[in-house]
């Protein structure tokens, strides 16, 4: 438990969040993290597990039991370890075909190890391709190149997602859950004329629940 709470305790000087901000958007209670401390647990919500996971998710680590694992470095530049991910020659934005991540990348981008790391990023589960069309600007711009978590494909509401639709093709988007009514796919262009929220029920969503590829923890900008 020590660990944990260490890992924990980092992972909020990380993300500049107290310990009840995290503790509330994690499980909707303050205590969550003031509670594990104690070595006591919110038996009134969700099984202690279930609260370990969404904390796991809002402080961007990896929610992990069984034996111990080791990401290797690929090379080192100047003493500083560094992995890579792949990159496929694929795009993501409305009606331009369907990503496949069986697909041999392209190429691999290097990313530091120790950034990895301590965002909980495994890149060995995680894939780059880009953005196409400005429906999710300022957030994605056209061409820039995203990085998704393949792990990530339970959607936790608000996060942008990159999933397969069978009639639009691979789409990235901010996907919003209405427990058990509907599934809201939003734009974060402020141009609702052109990008207005889309509203999927019973089937259709799915579609769109069974077909992500993954959640974007990441993007990169070429400046022209």
């Amino acid at each position: 438990m020590d660990d944990i709470i260490a890992a924990i305790e980092a992972a909020l000087e990380r993300k500049g969040l107290s310990a009840s901000a995290a503790s509330l958007q994690a499980v909707g209670n303050p205590s969550l993290i003031k509670n594990l401390k104690n070595r006591r647990t919110d038996r009134e919500r969700a099984h202690p597990i279930d609260n370990l996971r969404a904390l796991a998710d809002v402080l961007g680590l990896e929610f992990y039991f069984g034996a111990p694992r080791a990401v290797e470095a690929t090379t080192q530049i100047n003493g500083e370890r560094f992995a890579t991910v792949p990159r496929y020659a694929a795009t993501a934005a409305a009606g331009n075909g369907l990503v496949n991540p069986e697909d041999q990348p392209v190429d691999h981008l290097a990313f530091s190890l120790d950034w990895l790391m301590q965002n909980g990023i495994r890149p060995e589960e995680c894939m780059l391709i880009t953005a196409r069309g400005d429906s999710m600007a300022p957030a994605i711009s056209n061409g820039d190149l995203v990085m998704l978590d393949r792990r990530k494909t339970a959607i936790t509401s608000g996060k942008i997602y990159v999933y397969n639709d069978p009639e639009d093709g691979t789409r990235v988007k901010r996907l919003e859950v209405v427990p058990d009514t509907a599934l809201i796919v939003r734009s974060d262009n402020p141009d609702q004329e052109r990008f207005p929220p889309e509203f999927h029920t019973g089937p259709s969503m799915n579609t769109i629940s069974q077909n992500i590829l993954g959640q974007v923890i990441w993007s990169g900008r070429t400046w022209k």
